[in-house]
């Protein structure tokens, strides 16, 4: 974003008005992180502002400052589609295309004719944002936010429940702060936050610290369905309905798993394929270590995206069937993967 947008969008911030804020469906910690801190900044500025989620999130963030406030499409259409067409500016939060909120909202959104600013980092954005802040380089969308408050010069804004929510979207979307995306510039905005507030101990324990028996017995048998392929360095997990209804599967209970079968000495590709039995649809989660990019092959193959490491995808066939897609795709990718090896 130049600095001519970041002062017309302050010039159109100087006076009250109505915002809402958008995340993506199946919200993770960046999505609300990023959202609930505007949230609460743009309240500091006495604007009428609603975030309004396609759907609801795990229970690891609901705990979050504000999350109570959040409106669901998903359940409530007529009331977020109401204020989503009487609303001035619409900000769409750690997504790039309409579709990232599901059929309906994203069909929605594609109707109404508000001001729609952008603040995404995933890669190929579409253009239908007036304003586009987009940066596949930042770690997070929590890490924009910051800096899209910085260059409006109301950084002295910042306050305790901004940021606890910038610094879990940041802690979520970077693995703790280990992937290759956090920079030293994300090291010093974490400073920032914990000095306006934010208790690094306490954000983490309520995001890993909340496992129950049934989620750990959930791990258990995704780890027994780890199966993996040495001769393209891949591995890859799946859990069926059945699986999940056994363990009594709840929202965001799958979160991190598909980082075990990437921590397997030699493994450069991991995938976990999810029956999801509400869309009727296999999820998929893509990570890669390296330069083999996941972003372009869930594209490519399996209506998806992301970033280059960490990617999803969706298959509208049978888990078997998905599956038996995935490995008759990987030989094609076979050089691509070894060249990507990291040691």
């Amino acid at each position: 974003m130049k600095t001519e947008d970041f002062k017309q969008i302050k010039e159109l911030l100087s006076s009250k008005k109505n915002i809402v804020i958008v995340s993506h469906r199946n919200p993770d910690g960046d999505a609300y992180g990023s959202s609930l801190a505007l949230f609460h900044f743009f309240k500091k500025l006495n604007h009428e502002v609603t975030v309004v989620s396609p759907n609801d999130c795990p229970d690891f963030l609901k705990w979050l400052p504000g999350q109570k406030e959040i409106v669901l499409f998903e359940g409530n259409e007529t009331k977020a589609s109401k204020i989503l067409n009487e609303t001035d500016i619409v900000f769409t939060l750690d997504f790039n295309a309409f579709h990232r909120t599901g059929d309906r909202m994203g069909t929605f959104l594609e109707t109404i004719q508000p001001i729609f600013i952008m603040i995404d980092h995933h890669l190929q954005p579409d253009d239908y944002a007036k304003y586009r802040y987009s940066d596949p380089k930042k770690c997070s969308t929590c890490e924009m936010i910051y800096d899209f408050i910085e260059n409006l010069d109301l950084i002295n804004h910042l306050d305790k429940d901004i940021a606890t929510c910038l610094y879990t979207g940041i802690m979520t979307d970077t693995g703790s702060f280990r992937f290759p995306l956090t920079t030293a510039r994300t090291h010093m905005i974490i400073a920032e936050l914990i000095n306006n507030g934010a208790n690094n101990n306490s954000i983490y324990n309520s995001v890993h610290h909340n496992s129950n028996q049934n989620k750990l017995k959930l791990l258990s048998k995704a780890l027994f369905n780890l199966r993996v392929m040495q001769q393209y360095k891949t591995a890859f997990i799946s859990l069926s309905k059945e699986e999940l209804n056994r363990f009594h599967y709840q929202k965001g209970d799958t979160e991190g798993f598909v980082d075990y079968a990437l921590a397997i000495k030699g493994v450069v590709f991991a995938v976990i394929f999810i029956e999801d039995n509400v869309q009727n649809i296999i999820k998929m989660s893509f990570r890669s270590k390296g330069t083999f990019s996941v972003n372009e092959f869930a594209r490519k193959h399996f209506n998806g995206g992301g970033h280059a490491n960490a990617a999803g995808g969706r298959s509208e066939v049978s888990l078997e069937e998905t599956i038996n897609k995935f490995i008759k795709i990987l030989p094609e990718f076979k050089t691509e993967i070894d060249n990507s090896y990291e040691k």
